[in-house]
């Protein structure tokens, strides 16, 4: 890039920065969707994120869905939230944690009212958000306020050669303007985990990073597998991409994170990064919406997913930006790419103007473009569950 770019943000009461300027209203459990949606549906302008959990959950499952819904609100491309429970006791923990923003923030619980007198109420109180929301005004942003999550997902011998590589060469640039990064896909480094190691900032982050990492093979893939990972790693549409071993999937998977830089921390799943500026790992499932969902949860603003054979997958509150190397996958699933670096394989261009023009559309999402999967009406949003409910 000739210079370090700015871009055009909304700027929340806590300082931090949004690129687009939701109102939410978020159930906090899976008996609460249908009066989530109807009103969204009464109240234009607000955006209803159904999930299928909130009940029974004990533990540190509990603290996981907390901590999720919590997060997903504080989110700064989250203007204002309506938060509706069954009960009144579990939504006040998701509305005191989002109110620490100092964004607008209200809780309705059903018990005792029934769901005709809870829409009413809450959608009197969205349609004030959205007078609110629909006021605020953007105002120009250095670049390193604009936090990016990364994830690759249907990856094929493109990915690891191309599109993870721009990914990378992204990562390295936002690095040297003071970003904040985040990758992830806890299992998908297998094979490849003492290599990444080698990358944290410090001996003492390599080591957490192999505890994290080794912490997932053993409580949650070895339990469990059959001779291998079930046919889950690699995937019927890595095979049919080329890719042979979940190893060979792994060093692909990590050429997400540059060359250059270094990760400064571990973050749990739907963890906040604390440390500072920097590249963060988070432990995560390798799948997409589950992935993308706890980066949100983070505070992350906008992802960056590399495919080879060809995903789908958008959030409803982080904006996805869809880039891939593959010529077939260009040809047939177009409305589903946002940047074309199949270049790189014919030696049109080189790594370096592939991670500038990941950058230009970065910014140009970042200013209100819709991506492919915001065009689609893509809105996945996958909470992770980490055992069985009571």
């Amino acid at each position: 890039m000739a210079k370090k770019p700015t871009f055009w943000g909304y700027r929340r009461e806590n300082g931090r920065v949004g690129i687009r300027n939701h109102v939410i209203i978020l159930p906090l459990d899976d008996l609460s969707n249908a009066a989530c949606e109807a009103v969204a549906n009464n109240i234009k302008g607000t955006l209803a994120i159904p999930h299928p959990y909130g009940r029974l959950q004990f533990g540190a499952d509990l603290d996981l869905h907390f901590r999720t819904l919590i997060g997903t609100g504080c989110n700064p491309n989250v203007a204002a939230v309506v938060v509706i429970g069954i009960e009144p006791e579990w939504t006040k923990i998701i509305t005191d944690g989002i109110a620490k923003t100092g964004k607008p923030v209200v809780g309705f619980g059903i018990e005792q009212h029934g769901d005709i007198d809870t829409i009413a109420r809450a959608s009197w109180k969205a349609k004030e958000f959205v007078h609110f929301a629909t006021e605020k005004q953007r105002e120009e942003c250095d670049v390193s306020e604009l936090w990016v999550s990364v994830k690759c997902g249907e990856s094929d011998t493109t990915s690891g050669l191309a599109s993870n590589p721009t990914v990378g060469n992204f990562v390295d640039k936002f690095n040297e303007w003071g970003a904040y990064t985040c990758f992830g896909e806890t299992s998908e480094l297998c094979g490849a985990e003492k290599i990444c190691a080698t990358r944290g900032a410090s001996p003492e982050v390599g080591q957490k990073f192999l505890k994290t990492f080794q912490a997932y093979m053993d409580e949650v893939i070895e339990p469990y597998k059959t001779s291998d990972l079930s046919d889950s790693q690699p995937t019927k549409g890595n095979i049919l991409g080329g890719l042979t071993t979940i190893e060979e999937k792994a060093f692909g998977n990590f050429q997400k994170i540059g060359k250059k830089t270094n990760f400064v921390d571990v973050l749990e799943p739907a963890e906040a990064p604390a440390k500072g500026p920097g590249l963060y790992f988070m432990d995560t499932s390798s799948a997409a919406a589950e992935c993308v969902t706890l980066q949100c949860a983070a505070g992350y603003v906008l992802h960056l997913f590399p495919t080879g054979q060809g995903n789908v997958i958008g959030n409803p509150v982080e904006p996805v930006i869809k880039l891939t190397a593959n010529p077939r996958t260009v040809r047939t699933m177009s409305e589903h790419v946002d940047v074309d670096v199949s270049g790189l394989l014919r030696r049109e261009i080189n790594l370096d103007q592939a991670g500038d023009m990941l950058i230009e559309m970065a910014i140009r999402t970042a200013n209100g473009r819709y991506t492919a999967a915001e065009a689609l009406g893509h809105r996945e949003f996958v909470l992770t569950k980490l055992y069985r409910s009571a």
